[in-house]
């Protein structure tokens, strides 16, 4: 995992665990069972979130080799 993934974890991670707080507590479910459910939900759901992400960015970035996970020679951004 590449630090574009760690940083896009990081951030979808509570992005999803908020949303789904906001979520539940709209459907009148109020309780701290509630908020560890969707915190440990969106800590499963950030990594592979992160990742495919992070390999989409790098799949249609023109500059990218996405066979050797680095930048393509000779292109300067």
């Amino acid at each position: 995992m590449d630090r574009l993934a760690i940083f896009i974890a990081v951030i979808g991670g509570s992005s999803i665990a908020g949303a789904l707080v906001i979520a539940a507590f709209s459907l009148g479910y109020y309780g701290y069972w509630v908020i560890a459910a969707c915190v440990i939900a969106g800590l499963v759901m950030a990594w592979p979130t992160g990742y495919l992400v992070a390999r989409r960015i790098k799949r249609e970035d023109p500059a990218w080799n996405e066979r050797r996970n680095e930048p393509k020679p000779g292109l300067k951004r």
